[in-house]
């Protein structure tokens, strides 16, 4: 039956032509069929090869419309800071007997963000927690004295974005059961912030090309013109 309901779905999207936003959206929401709340994703082929430090691209955003899914945050505090990312909603709150639950494996989260001071211990923890895209970063702002609004960042729908490697870029941007203006108001955000972002060795066209998708979706090219893009 997937297959089925995947070849149903390839048959409606032209794969030849770019898509504007608007229609792009409700062509990914109509396809979005599975029994479950698919996740809305965006892939970017970027200009730009991260291998060099001058052209790695990453950052963080707040989505106008949230992310639809609840974030597990963990916060390595100590003392009053975690008091402080207790009462913001962080999930999980510790300091040297979380790094332990870290190295037996244990990583129930979808965030993680440490206080200055923590990062020496959060540091041995960077085999583990890099791989995963969830080692602190305060070029994200998730490493942090103010763990209170670090806390309601990521539980308010902040995304974090980093380019991997042959220079593409994905990201979630909603649920299908999200309307079609919260979708593409995310999609806007989240294009926005990568631009931002563009590193000073990016050389020529820096956003190559646009997709959206669902989970179980095939995948929709998006027409750059009118979305801001800068070659």
């Amino acid at each position: 039956m997937a297959g089925k309901r995947m070849q149903a779905a390839n048959e409606t999207v032209d794969k030849n032509k770019l898509y504007a936003l608007d229609e792009a959206v409700k062509l990914v929401k109509a396809n979005a069929t599975a029994k479950f709340d698919e996740t809305v994703e965006i892939a970017i082929n970027l200009g730009v090869d991260p291998r060099h430090a001058d052209q790695m691209v990453r950052g963080v955003i707040e989505l106008p419309n949230g992310t639809g899914r609840a974030q597990r945050v963990a916060v390595f505090a100590r003392d009053e800071k975690a008091d402080e990312a207790k009462a913001a909603g962080a999930d999980i709150v510790g300091a040297e007997d979380l790094m332990e639950a870290v190295q037996g494996g244990t990583i129930d989260f979808d965030r993680c963000i440490a206080t200055p001071d923590m990062m020496p211990l959060v540091g041995r923890l960077g085999k583990v927690l890099g791989p995963r895209n969830l080692m602190p970063n305060p070029k994200v702002g998730t490493v942090t004295a103010d763990v209170a609004e670090a806390v309601r960042a990521a539980k308010g729908g902040a995304v974090e974005f980093r380019v991997e490697k042959e220079g593409i870029l994905q990201a979630g941007v909603g649920k299908a059961s999200f309307s079609e203006e919260q979708l593409a108001g995310n999609i806007r955000a989240l294009i926005g912030a990568v631009q931002k972002a563009r590193p000073s060795g990016a050389k020529g066209t820096y956003m190559k090309r646009l997709a959206v998708s669902s989970t179980m979706g095939p995948g929709v090219k998006l027409d750059m013109s009118g979305l801001g893009n800068e070659a």
